[in-house]
Parts: C-alpha cells; sequence; structure tokens
C-alpha cells in the first residue's frame, strides 16, 4: 500500500517544465510494475506514457538508437567532452566507450617531419612525437588510447606515433 501511494504521489506531482522532464522517465513507466491492482497499473501505464510522449515532443526526452550511440562515439572520438553522457551502460575505459577505431585515410601531408591525416569521416589528427613515419599510399588508419589520455595512430598497420586530434 506505501509504494502504491509513493507511485500515485509521484506521477500526482503534476505536469510541464522541469517536473515533466524528471518524471518523463523509463524508470517512471516501469515503476508500474510494482502496482498489483490492475486498472491502477494500467492507469499508471497511461499516465507515465503519456507524460513521456509530451516530453518527447517538446525535446525534453528523445530516444536513441544503439547505431546513433555508437556514430556519436566514433565523431567524438579523440576529444575530451566531459559533458557528453556514458552511453552503453557496458564497462570501458575512456568518455566515449571506445578504444580503438579504423577509418580510411582521406589524405597524409606533413611539415617538419610531422604527419597531418585527415580521415574520410572529416576528423583531422595532428602528429606529436618525433618519430620518422612511412606515409606513402596510405589507405587506412588505426587509433587507439595510449597512457595518459594521449592517441596514438598507426597507418596501414606500421609504427605507432603519438597524435592528437585538432578537429
Amino acid at each position: 500500500m506505501l509504494r502504491r501511494l509513493a507511485v500515485m504521489t509521484l506521477f500526482a506531482a503534476g505536469l510541464g517544465g522541469p517536473a515533466l522532464a524528471q518524471e518523463a522517465s523509463l524508470e517512471a513507466v516501469l515503476a508500474c510494475r510494482v502496482i498489483a491492482d490492475p486498472a491502477e497499473r494500467v492507469g499508471c501505464y497511461d499516465a507515465a506514457a503519456g507524460r513521456l510522449e509530451e516530453a518527447q515532443a517538446q525535446g525534453e526526452v528523445k530516444v536513441i538508437t544503439r547505431a546513433e550511440v555508437e556514430k556519436v562515439q566514433r565523431e567524438s572520438f579523440g576529444f575530451r567532452i566531459p559533458s557528453l553522457p556514458a552511453f552503453g551502460g557496458g564497462e570501458t575505459s575512456g568518455a566515449t566507450g571506445l578504444e580503438r577505431v579504423t577509418e580510411a585515410v582521406k589524405s597524409v601531408s606533413g611539415a617538419g617531419g610531422k604527419l597531418r591525416v585527415t580521415l574520410e569521416n572529416g576528423s583531422v589528427w595532428q602528429q606529436i612525437d618525433d618519430k620518422k613515419v612511412r606515409a606513402r599510399d596510405v589507405e587506412t588508419a588505426e587509433i587507439f588510447q595510449a597512457a595518459m589520455g594521449s592517441y596514438k595512430m598507426k597507418l596501414d598497420g606500421g609504427l605507432a606515433f603519438r597524435v592528437r586530434r585538432e578537429n
């Protein structure tokens, strides 16, 4: 009975603004499962789903697919974005959950022995160490996390060198 009262109080708190965003959640929908009376449970589900639908229409809630999450993770790989939520729920290291990516190379240029690698996805990586790296007719770049938040790159499986993402 106390649990039912708590659930009913949660849903009676009102609609609109921050309260709507707070109550319009998957947790609010799932909380309805504990209600024993079928009519009350259906009413709870209807109310929670209605708030969720309204919050989505107002832009307070967005449902995203795993493919969309993976796309954001790949596109943001190499950037420190503390406000980007950690999606996926698995145990991973790194801000995006990815530890390495392999992408097609669009172009490689170099000045002063430092390579600048532009990938097909639009990201640009700058070499930050002094290693001499073969960079002729390069097709793929593998970028992976290294020590203390740094990154390394291998071009076509060659020698790893330190890089920093420029854009």
